[in-house]
């Protein structure tokens, strides 16, 4: 008889070991997850205009001129109590923080006034809008020869800034103080060519802004801005005469905290936007502008709108 060849038992078939291929596979799934997760935040944050800090806090980054100013480190420190990094970017001169805002480059400026502004947009067919106003300081007349207006003579020579933001400002001041008439009562975009001369008391000279301070030594007097006149030392107690900086003729020259229009209702840049309403914040920026600075706090941003969208106008039209 044969011997009967017996069958090798068949091995039983291991179990899966814990976390082994269909673990991999939901690992990997879960990976794949949190980086769409990430992406989807990380699209958000660049749509709102937003950065997040290591720290988890919110960066706001601001555009302005003025960046060395003692207050922005209050402002600073106001916004990280809420959450909010600051970062100020500077800007070496004026045509750059309004470029750099449409651009996305900022998410916000401060550094001008709604004139200025109105006149970007209107140039440069662009909408960026005022989101609040900060404040508002006086542009004065400032002598070496005379202590008082009356003292002026008769065709007397008043330099006045000649870029078109401030000098029709200047010219306003010039008929507030008396000293010549305008046509039509003149307006922020008023030119020397609307000076009334035969009921003008003196006659105006239009010089680079920079320059006013400086030309006092050759003329009777000079409009100056208030930032050149603290560069040149000028004594502002000693003023032939100041404009009413809170006063309606001064809207135009409100400082405010710029925006993108699509930005306007922006949560967190409102926020940022409050924080000149601080009395911290308040009393740092009257100190850096040596007491003449006025801030603003009665306009609402459908007051702002409303100023920005007449000045709009009134620039197209004289540009027709």
């Amino acid at each position: 008889m044969s011997t009967p060849v017996s069958s090798a038992p068949t091995p039983e078939a291991l179990p899966d070991k814990t976390g082994g291929h269909h673990t991999g596979l939901i690992i990997g799934a879960i990976i794949v997850t949190l980086a769409i997760i990430a992406g989807i935040v990380f699209a958000i944050a660049k749509n709102t205009g937003h950065d997040f800090a290591a720290d988890g806090k919110t960066t706001v980054k601001i555009g302005t001129t003025e960046a060395a100013n003692d207050y922005w480190n209050v402002i600073k420190k106001k916004a990280a109590a809420e959450g909010i990094n600051i970062e100020v970017v500077s800007f070496n001169d004026y045509t750059q923080p309004n470029v750099a805002l449409s651009q996305g480059q900022i998410d916000l400026n401060a550094f001008q006034h709604l004139l200025f502004l109105a006149d970007y947009d209107v140039k440069n067919n662009d909408n960026i809008t005022a989101l609040a106003a900060t404040y508002v300081v006086p542009l004065n007349i400032y002598s070496k020869k005379y202590q008082r207006l009356s003292q002026l003579p008769a065709g007397a020579t008043i330099a006045i800034p000649n870029d078109a933001t401030n000098q029709g400002r200047a010219l306003l001041v010039l008929q507030e103080a008396g000293l010549l008439k305008l046509r039509g009562n003149g307006s922020a975009l008023s030119t020397p060519a609307d000076v009334i001369t035969n009921q003008s008391k003196v006659k105006v000279k239009a010089i680079d802004a920079a320059q006013t301070a400086a030309s006092l030594e050759g003329v009777d007097g000079a409009v100056v801005n208030n930032n050149f006149a603290t560069d040149a030392g000028l004594d502002r107690n000693k003023v032939l005469y100041q404009d009413d900086a809170a006063g309606k003729s001064a809207d135009p020259y409100l400082n405010i905290i710029a925006v993108k229009d699509a930005d306007k209702d922006n949560p967190t840049y409102k926020k940022v936007a409050k924080l000149w309403s601080d009395p911290d914040v308040k009393n740092a920026i009257v100190k850096q502008s040596g007491g003449t600075a006025k801030i603003v706090s009665n306009h609402s941003k459908a007051d702002l709108d409303k100023i920005l969208s007449g000045l709009t106008t009134d620039i197209k039209k004289s540009n027709s």
